[in-house]
């Protein structure tokens, strides 16, 4: 089949991907038998032509093959072209319509125009219009076809990158309850030398306060065999002898030790509950100080000790809503950031305040700092500037992801060898937290959902 320049130069940019035969045959439905043969001669060198004598001869036609195009007569016995055009239009939606007549009124030609028909000629028509016309409506239906391709083609992508929302979606809560759980890993040496000091003067205090029981059943076995009323002297060197002042005094010491100890215990399991919120899945009103101070305490390692200078200056802040344990997550990675960021002593600053309707919280160290050209990156997942085995590069990311949840905004300065101020802004009044899916898309599909920076 031969094609003019014109329609190898549509078919090399649109046609090809419905290059079959089908595109290159023409129904020619007329009721004039020299008007079919003329049509058919001309437009038989560069297409396969069929000729039709009614509208219901080109019916069966059309059940048999499929055509690129019907030229319809207008004026026909029995059904007319107008009636053959919604047949065609209605079951044969793939297909083309020029219609041809030698009436010319403006109202027929606009009823067919709304049908569907590509284009309205009136006889006797110069065969180069024709041909023209015919081109034209083969360039609109392979544009049509085209653009039903990549529509179909688009609404797949669309499922597809939903779906790959979905898993990434899954996937990003898994890092981030995996990083959740790093996080308590390493706090755990920390806890168990917190819990191994009071549990440890708890036994070895139970173990002394046993002797001491033993010697004050000892003494009062005596007291029931002597008689206070008979041998007062033997008793009073006894007392002097078994020494029951200090008994008395270092068992009560004792005791006190133990609960004290049991107090520590039961805060270190509080603060750990607290930081932990295991009610985290509920947005309710929180004191961001009270989590921040647990958050703290759990990060004793670095901030008990004598190396680290921390300065707290919280300002009144009322009530915010959020999701507690997720925000814990977020000062547990700025605080352990400023404290392993120190390499011999410093300090670091935290610090509450409101500015208009915001929450602020800022966390400043005197540490190393961070280098200009890796600013852009610090919020990046996996990126860390920590050495190998030492960061997971998760830590920022999933703080970005926490606060941007929360409809907030996290933002850094820093220069190397002055240290880096993280500044932490949560709205105030803040009823409800953004779906999944709102999240996702207003994330423009970025995986950002915290660590790693420092």
């Amino acid at each position: 089949m031969s094609v003019s320049f014109h329609q190898q130069q549509i078919g090399a940019s649109i046609a090809l991907p419905f290059n079959d035969p089908a595109d290159g045959r023409i129904l020619i439905v007329d009721d004039e038998p020299q008007v079919r043969k003329l049509f058919a001669d001309y437009l038989s060198e560069l297409y396969e032509c069929t000729t039709a004598a009614s509208a219901d001869e080109a019916l069966a036609h059309l059940a048999v093959d499929t055509y690129a195009l019907v030229l319809v007569d207008v004026l026909m016995p029995g059904r007319n072209g107008i009636e053959l055009l919604r047949e065609v239009a209605n079951k044969y939606s793939d297909t083309a319509t020029i219609m041809v007549s030698g009436v010319d009124r403006p109202q027929r030609v606009l009823d067919a125009l709304r049908l569907g028909a590509c284009d309205y000629l009136i006889k006797p028509c110069e065969m180069g219009v024709l041909q023209m016309s015919v081109e034209r409506a083969l360039e609109r239906r392979s544009l049509r076809r085209t653009a039903l391709k990549y529509k179909a083609d688009l609404e797949n992508q669309n499922i597809q990158l939903a779906n790959s929302k979905l898993e990434l979606e899954r996937l990003q809560a898994q890092i981030i309850h995996s990083e959740k759980m790093a996080s308590l890993g390493q706090l755990s040496a920390g806890i168990a030398h917190e819990l191994n000091n009071p549990a440890g003067f708890i036994y070895g205090n139970m173990d002394l306060l046993k002797c001491y029981v033993a010697e004050l059943e000892t003494l009062l076995v005596r007291y029931e065999k002597i008689g206070i009323e008979h041998e007062p002297s033997a008793i009073a060197s006894l007392r002097s002898e078994r020494d029951a002042e200090k008994i008395f005094n270092d068992l009560y010491s004792i005791i006190s030790d133990c609960l004290e100890g049991a107090e520590r215990v039961r805060d270190i399991v509080q603060n750990l509950r607290l930081f932990s919120r295991l009610d985290e899945a509920e947005f309710k009103q929180i004191n961001l100080s009270e989590g921040i101070d647990s958050t703290i305490r759990l990060l004793s390692r670095y901030y008990m000790s004598s190396r680290i200078a921390l300065h707290r200056e919280y300002g009144e802040l009322p009530p915010v809503g959020c999701y507690a344990g997720q925000l814990n997550q977020v000062w547990m990675n700025l605080l352990s950031n400023a404290a392993q960021s120190i390499v011999d002593k410093g300090e670091v600053f935290i610090s509450t305040s409101v500015e208009d309707d915001w929450a602020v919280v800022r966390v400043s160290d005197t540490g190393s700092g961070i280098e200009p050209d890796l600013m852009q990156r610090i919020f990046d997942p996996f990126f860390t500037t920590k050495p190998v085995g030492e960061g997971t590069g998760l830590g920022l990311s999933i703080s970005y992801g926490i606060i941007e949840r929360h409809r907030g905004t996290i933002t850094v300065e820093s220069k190397p060898g002055s240290g880096t101020t993280f500044t932490v802004k949560i709205p105030l009044g803040l009823s409800a937290p953004r779906s999944t899916e709102e999240h996702s898309a207003q994330r423009h599909g970025t995986f950002k959902e915290t660590s790693g920076g420092k």
